[in-house]
């Protein structure tokens, strides 16, 4: 039954691909951008648009892989100093709390900011797109950052490495 585990490199490897195209896109809008203001002599007006949106997209997706390979800043200091058990137990601890947060924030949070961004009829001044679906990166990336929360708390129970700690080192302390 490694449904979670499979579940989260499938995960990982389309968010990869996704991280990919959205960041060849970005880079094509911000070259086209250049071109067309130095060039051609006026900057088409969506490319400026565009890239901010992109840009979004691509730090919140990231931040999911980033999560999955617990690439982001921690303060593990007094917790390097605990026994293996109540390090293990405070990682459990963190991975709950961080799903709590993902819960509420980027899926509750953020499928209700679409929805009523959808409802008001905003729409992005240059492209005329309706900003709810631009704000659906906030509940996607959480869908992302909720199946590598569960994969992280499935590899801590059953006693596995979860992916990210093979490349760090652990903090060596002195006693």
């Amino acid at each position: 039954m490694n449904v979670i585990p499979r579940l989260s490199e499938f995960c990982a490897q389309l968010l990869r691909w996704l991280l990919v195209v959205l960041f060849a896109l970005l880079f094509l809008d911000v070259l086209w951008g250049v071109f067309s203001r130095y060039v051609l002599g006026h900057q088409a007006r969506w490319s400026e648009e565009v890239a901010i949106y992109l840009l979004i997209w691509v730090s919140l997706l990231g931040a999911a892989h980033v999560f999955r390979e617990k690439g982001h800043l921690g303060f593990d200091y007094l917790v390097a100093r605990f026994d293996e058990s109540a390090r293990r137990w405070a990682a459990i601890a963190a991975v709950l709390i961080c799903a709590l947060f993902i819960v509420y924030v980027f899926l509750f949070g953020g499928v209700n900011l679409m929805l009523r961004s959808l409802q008001g009829g905003q729409v992005t001044p240059a492209l005329g797109w309706r900003v709810g679906y631009l704000y659906g990166v906030i509940p996607l990336s959480g869908v992302f950052f909720l199946v590598f929360a569960m994969e992280q708390l499935w590899n801590l129970l059953h006693g596995r490495p979860t992916p990210g700690e093979s490349a760090r080192e652990p903090d060596k302390v002195d006693s």
